[in-house]
């Protein structure tokens, strides 16, 4: 076994963790937009040709803004998925019940959170930004799937937003500090749900064979096309919104040349990123090591 994840563990840990929303965003909070959001990493607006320092700051903050809208977004299939996985096992296990629900709660407490950040954005930024959905219509794509098709395409989600915050936000004292703290935030919790949801994975392929692990990764592999699409579609948007903000519209040569390096930015930051993270590498290799082969060959794309 390559971990030592334990439901009592787990809720303990997620006790300690736990934050109030009001403690984190007040219905009053304002956020600085002299300063960008996202590290540049995962934006990668700083190399953006064309831009002065002033649109490529704007491009930034745009896309912390489909950062966490898109989060939330994800988290409205999240939350009935952890619903319904724990139903079922009402009667069983204590520790893993009450973690299951602890795990919805916050869940539906990182959506409010999302919600909120949207409108004290939307009073600062001064321009619309429109996300991709509606979030209804893209949860019920992504659960009509196989569970553990769901559940491996979560796992991912979820370890690579610890990645994102560890790697490129902790130490990044340029990014903007509400927004900076909404991540912390995020990432206290999401780290147990990264190990329940591991769990989670390992009961649904108990007792699978080799072919129907296999199909449930076509369907995995279904589910990452699906938001890829709607990746390409949000760089649409979010370039939309940039150019309502800047005031001009780009050159048509300009404009799919940003058009095309955002798309990428965006699958890596929401795909190729997860697909990397070696806890969820280990995760799948200990399912089924070809399929993780599979998923290692389609990783570049992504990248």
């Amino acid at each position: 076994m390559f971990h030592d994840f334990t439901y009592p563990a787990i809720l303990a840990a997620s006790t300690r963790a736990a934050w109030k929303l009001e403690d984190v965003i007040a219905p009053d909070a304002a956020l600085d937009f002299t300063r960008p959001f996202m590290p540049e990493a995962l934006a990668r607006t700083a190399r953006l040709e064309g831009l002065s320092a002033r649109e490529r700051l704007i491009f930034n903050q745009i896309r912390g803004h489909d950062y966490l809208c898109i989060f939330g977004l994800v988290e409205e299939f999240v939350l009935p998925f952890v619903l319904d996985h724990a139903r079922p096992r009402l009667n069983g296990d204590d520790h893993r019940v009450r973690a299951f629900l602890q795990f919805a709660s916050e869940e539906a407490k990182h959506i409010h959170l999302f919600k909120r950040f949207h409108e004290v954005f939307k009073t600062g930024f001064g321009h619309e930004c429109a996300v991709i959905g509606p979030p209804e219509a893209i949860a019920a794509k992504v659960l009509s799937h196989d569970p553990l098709s769901v559940a491996l395409l979560i796992l991912q989600i979820e370890w690579m937003t610890q990645s994102h915050y560890v790697d490129s936000v902790r130490d990044d004292v340029s990014i903007e500090p509400l927004f900076a703290s909404l991540l912390r935030h995020h990432w206290m919790e999401e780290a147990q749900h990264a190990k329940l949801d591991t769990l989670m994975v390992e009961a649904l392929a108990d007792g699978r064979s080799e072919s129907e692990i296999k199909a449930a990764i076509d369907e995995y592999f279904e589910i990452a096309m699906f938001l890829d699409a709607g990746l390409k579609t949000q760089s649409s948007l979010n370039l939309a919104a940039f150019e309502s903000a800047a005031g001009r519209t780009l050159p048509r040569h300009d404009h799919e040349a940003i058009l095309a390096q955002q798309h990428q930015a965006l699958r890596w930051t929401y795909i190729g990123s997860g697909l990397r993270h070696p806890k969820f590498r280990a995760t799948l290799g200990a399912i089924s090591p070809a399929q993780l082969a599979r998923v290692d060959a389609a990783a570049p794309a992504f990248a």
